[in-house]
């Protein structure tokens, strides 16, 4: 993505997301976001998208072997939780006080 300004996304590092497409797809299960792939688009989500993966021996893992992780995955497929409605959400910013604000537009409570 070779643009000349860094793309704001609504979600960041720590929300509770549910991913609304995709094999892993669940409306009703909020899960933890790891962590933010500006550069591609992507997002790494707690327990979605799981490979496996084939290491080599290294002196920090010295047998190697076959592990599961997690993949990046599309951040247009993920939606930020609401606790309050029990339910996937749309952002809103507002101002609050000087500061922006992240604001669900269901239950209209401001995102920590």
């Amino acid at each position: 993505m070779n643009t000349r300004f860094k793309p704001k996304f609504n979600i960041k590092k720590g929300d509770s997301v549910v991913v609304i497409t995709g094999d892993d797809k669940d409306l009703k299960k909020p899960r933890k976001v790891l962590e933010i792939i500006v550069e591609k688009n992507r997002v790494l989500v707690e327990g979605v998208n799981i490979v496996t993966k084939h290491t080599k021996p290294t002196a920090q893992n010295t047998k190697g072997g076959i592990l599961k992780v997690e993949a990046p995955i599309a951040i247009s497929n993920v939606m930020l939780w609401d606790a309050k409605a029990g339910a996937a959400t749309k952002i809103k910013r507002t101002r609050v006080e000087g500061k922006l604000v992240r604001v669900t537009k269901k239950s209209g409570e401001v995102i920590k």
